[in-house]
């Protein structure tokens, strides 16, 4: 029998063999076969790898004396005897002389052979015990790897159906090993991107480029109401020649890093959001436009639909009470939703007042100065969030699943509460919730404590300024007049802006315009008193120059206080007007067919100076003439010339016939501007 007996026909100058395929053929099995006298009648290719011999030096020899060594002769003997004799296999490790005369340990198994003459033959298959070792090493490596690994493994075919999976990946989707095998990639995994997965599995597969760290997002089957993250990377198998076996899948769980990395930018956003709070968050000193700021930052980043209510109360700056278990009124400031919601018909209209019981949450929250939390919303809930049973629907029907309400508490008084909502985000309101809206809650009470008190000072001061001005002149013969008084919009502070038409004998008409220097309490006092004191003057009959002395000499006696003023007589029987000025801004005189023009008067010094001399001039005015009194916060600013400022007012006189409303209105809302420091006091007379 010859090794040709065992092998394909064909010619041995043939092509080369292909390359290796399969285990047996990387661990390079020899098969040899001995007859009952041990000669050598089979001897395979890979035989003269092993042991260094060709067929031709083989064939036909005793196997004993070609390769073993006289030491173990006797034992090989044996061995092949009862292995014909019995029948029964044998196995082991073996050292074998090679013919280059080394001896190599070679790794046997060895079993009796009958053809169908009943000739006894003896099989002896072996390959290189090392090497065999090293492959047994790797293989049991790899399944205590595989089968131990946190790491989920998956081994597919071309098709990408399941051929194994390790335990680990067991774990992750949930799936026994056994229902994997045979279902398809898709059927699996857990993850809404699966189509992409399975188009960059097929690209892996033509390719043969490793696609690594591939981050996916899903919930499995074994916890269905949270999100996990996996680390995917999926490499193609091959056999030794090349062959495609199919892919394989690695998947790392990193839910824990994906949340950690979620809660890391969450804060991140949150900071940002308080950072950004405290940029755009009272940004003026005013109650509603910080309460709408409040409500824009909070939206959507914080909830779908915002609301700010402030307690009547508070807002007027009359609440010293204690809270009781009582009724609240509430005014609406601010309403705020990230998209059309039937929520925003449920909520108070910024502007109204509302009346809610003590049993609402948002009136607990105001009560007891703490947040309320509803972190899951149920029907029963509704009725305590909303204002009425309408209202109620209006809830249910957006959708409001999860609610906070937080206080608004500045310097230990409750104000109001910051009411939060959530419909399409679908996240309940948590304790880190509670916390970032109670910190942009005290952020913007303070900002509403200090806008409210600068209202009611403002508001107070106003008052005052306005019962100390006169008002609107009643008719005097031969004057039209009106008049206008606007405080400064950058200062909660009363100003000394002023001015007053007083009836004189013989159908005179004194004008006055002045302006006490700086602003206060103490310079609307000085100014009542200035004001007193020009009507008490102005009865006596008094020239302007003399009137103008008489109240410098009273300035002088008042405290570091600066005033200017205009004094002027007009007389109709005559036509005049007499002027005296104490450093005051000039009059503006427009005559209608000329061109307006500031009258020349000497211009004096300010009333409290002392002992400088005030002259009167005498102005003609004719029917139709008019004469413009006002401060310098007309037309003062703090970016152009005053000479420029002077010319523009008298552009806006080039119509005397326009109607004196519109000629004051013209000038304020032509020269003035909303954030200016300074009052203003005009006074526009027409000759009749």
């Amino acid at each position: 029998m010859t090794a040709e007996s065992f092998q394909p026909s064909g010619d041995e100058s043939g092509p080369e063999p292909p390359r290796p395929t399969g285990l047996l053929d990387v661990l390079s099995v020899a098969a040899v076969v001995l007859d009952a006298d041990g000669r050598i009648v089979f001897w395979t290719p890979q035989a003269e790898e092993l042991f260094g011999y060709t067929a031709e030096e083989a064939l036909g020899k005793y196997a004993a004396r070609l390769l073993i060594h006289p030491d173990h002769l006797q034992a090989v003997l044996s061995l092949f005897a009862e292995v014909l004799a019995t029948g029964r296999s044998w196995a082991g490790a073996f050292p074998i002389l090679h013919k280059d005369g080394s001896t190599r340990l070679m790794e046997f198994r060895n079993m009796r052979l009958l053809n169908d003459l009943g000739d006894v033959y003896a099989l002896g298959i072996a390959a290189d015990h090392t090497l065999l070792q090293r492959v047994e090493t790797d293989l049991a490596l790899c399944e205590r790897l595989i089968n131990q690994s946190p790491i989920g493994l998956a081994l597919m075919d071309p098709d990408l159906r399941y051929l194994l999976v390790n335990p680990a990946l067991e774990r992750i989707d949930g799936i026994p090993a056994e229902d994997h095998v045979g279902r398809h990639l898709r059927e699996t995994l857990p993850f809404p991107d699966v189509d992409t997965i399975e188009s960059a599995l097929h690209q892996v597969l033509t390719t043969g480029t490793p696609l690594l760290d591939q981050y996916h997002v899903g919930r499995p089957l074994t916890d269905p109401d949270h999100d996990h993250a996996w680390s995917l990377s999926f490499y193609r198998l091959e056999d030794p020649g090349g062959r495609v076996l199919g892919a394989a899948a690695s998947v790392v769980d990193v839910t824990e890093r994906h949340r950690a990395a979620i809660e890391a930018d969450r804060a991140r956003r949150r900071l940002a959001l308080i950072a950004d709070a405290s940029t755009r968050v009272g940004t003026t000193l005013e109650v509603e436009q910080t309460a709408r700021e409040l409500a824009e930052i909070a939206t959507p980043e914080l909830a779908d639909v915002v609301a700010v209510d402030v307690l009547d109360s508070a807002l007027a700056c009359r609440r010293t009470r204690k809270p009781d278990n009582g009724p609240e009124l509430f005014r609406a400031l601010a309403l705020k939703a990230a998209h059309p919601t039937p929520a925003l018909r449920a909520a108070d209209p910024p502007g109204d007042l509302a009346a809610y019981d003590g049993d609402r949450l948002v009136t607990l929250c105001v009560h007891t100065g703490r947040p309320v939390l509803v972190r899951h919303v149920g029907e029963q809930d509704l009725p305590r969030i909303a204002r009425d049973k309408e209202a109620t629907t209006l809830l249910a029907r957006a959708g409001v699943h999860s609610y906070l309400a937080v206080p608004l508490i500045a310097h230990g008084e409750v104000l109001g509460a910051l009411d939060l909502k959530r419909t399409r985000n679908p996240l309940p309101f948590d304790q880190d919730d509670v916390v970032l809206a109670s910190e942009l809650a005290s952020r913007a009470a303070v900002a509403i404590d200090n806008a409210r008190w600068f209202q009611s000072v403002r508001n107070t001061a106003l008052t005052l300024q306005r019962s100390l001005l006169p008002d609107h002149p009643p008719h005097h013969t031969g004057l039209e007049l009106a008049s206008r008084y606007q405080p400064a919009q950058a200062t909660s502070e009363v100003g000394g802006d002023w001015y007053d038409v007083i009836p004189l004998t013989d159908d005179k008409t004194a004008l006055v315009v002045g302006d006490v220097m700086g602003n206060g309490i103490d310079a609307a006092a000085t100014m009542g008193r200035l004001r007193t004191a020009t009507c008490a003057y102005a009865d006596l009959d008094l020239a302007p120059d003399a009137v103008l002395q008489h109240l410098d000499k009273i300035t002088c006696d008042l405290e570091h206080y600066i005033v200017t003023c205009i004094y002027a007589v007009y007389d109709p029987h005559r036509g005049q007007c007499r002027i005296a000025n104490a450093g005051h801004m000039p009059p503006a005189l427009a005559r209608p067919g000329h061109a307006p023009t500031l009258l020349d008067l000497p211009t004096g010094a300010p009333l409290g100076v002392g002992g400088i001399p005030f002259e009167t001039t005498t102005v003609d005015l004719s029917p139709g003439d008019l004469l413009v009194l006002y401060t310098d916060g007309l037309v003062e600013t703090r970016h152009h010339p005053i000479d420029d400022r002077l010319n523009v007012l008298l552009s806006f006189l080039d119509e005397p016939h326009r109607p004196l409303e519109q000629t004051c209105d013209l000038l304020l809302y032509g020269l003035r501007h909303p954030d200016d420091h300074d009052d203003v006091a005009l006074l526009v007379a027409r000759a009749l």
